[in-house]
């Protein structure tokens, strides 16, 4: 049975109406007709009862119908993998990302699934503390990170989205009955210090080390993760900054997020090892240059 043939089966079985089938197919009515009658006579059995009025499958059309569906739809996913493969967009690409930043990609994700059924996507999470340990690790394949990254050896994607700054304190800390914080005011508070190497232009993104007008800004208790600075929040012993959706899915009791008002917005991109550039890397990119157009 040809590949055609089973197409034409399958939708009249849907359709149950030899017009729409054509119409649907971009087929003559009489190729319909003729695709089911050879059919017909290869199983040696009526697969449709037809009168002027209406076409019904019978029991044996009901078997095949059932036995054929999965097999072609079998057959067609194989043949967009092998295209996808032909292309040299397949494989594995493993992506860090940083909490909820994971939720702020999903419609750039979702679209490259959708455009590259081939590549499978395998998610670990970035040490906001150690942004791209990872990466060089080669644990990750690309790397989700707040800009800017000026690291020899490291290429940049485009921009995926932007984010606001708040400040994370305690709910009993004195700023905590603020409506909002400005950058001066860091001056006057603790921010949490970096046990392990982060690029100083990094961190300054949230942490600067000098306010607007020049004064230090001190650093006080080490932390290694995520979890650390929440913590050291928490209990009072230090604030921290980070970006607005954090109030959303880190909405501890004891902690409260303020605005901070001069901060400019925080922005994210996909970054990689320049010298492991890949058809997937690509691929990656182009999605977002595509989501980007559409926004």
């Amino acid at each position: 049975m040809e590949l055609r043939d089973i197409e034409i089966f399958l939708v009249l079985a849907e359709e149950l109406h030899f017009g729409r089938t054509a119409q649907r197919l971009h087929v003559t009515q009489a190729r319909v007709s003729q695709a089911i009658k050879q059919q017909e006579r290869r199983v040696g059995g009526q697969l449709f009862e037809r009168t002027s009025r209406s076409v019904r499958l019978t029991p044996l059309g009901e078997q095949l119908r059932d036995d054929l569906r999965p097999l072609y739809q079998g057959l067609l996913e194989s043949v967009a993998r092998a295209q996808q493969a032909a292309r040299g967009v397949s494989g594995t690409l493993t992506l860090g990302t940083m909490g909820p930043q994971m939720w702020m990609l999903d419609e750039v994700l979702a679209s490259f699934r959708d455009l590259h059924p081939g590549v499978e996507l395998v998610h670990r999470d970035l040490n906001p503390v150690i942004p791209l340990a990872q990466l060089y690790a080669g644990e990750v394949d690309v790397a989700h990170v707040w800009l800017p990254v000026r690291e020899p050896g490291l290429t940049v994607g485009p921009v995926t989205h932007s984010s606001a700054q708040v400040l994370v304190v305690a709910a009993t800390h004195p700023y905590a009955e603020r409506d909002s914080i400005c950058r001066e005011d860091f001056g006057d508070l603790v921010f949490v210090a970096h046990q392990s190497r982060i690029p100083s232009y990094m961190e300054e993104v949230f942490q600067p080390f000098r306010t607007p007008s020049g004064r230090a800004i001190p650093r006080g208790p080490v932390v290694t993760s995520w979890e650390d600075q929440l913590k050291a929040a928490s209990a009072g012993q230090a604030v921290i900054a980070c970006v607005a959706e954090a109030a959303r899915f880190y909405s501890w009791p004891n902690l409260v997020f303020l605005p901070i008002r001069d901060a400019p917005p925080v922005e994210w991109a996909f970054v990689w090892r320049t010298a492991e550039e890949s058809s997937l890397l690509r691929a990656l990119v182009q999605t977002v240059l595509d989501h980007r157009a559409t926004r």
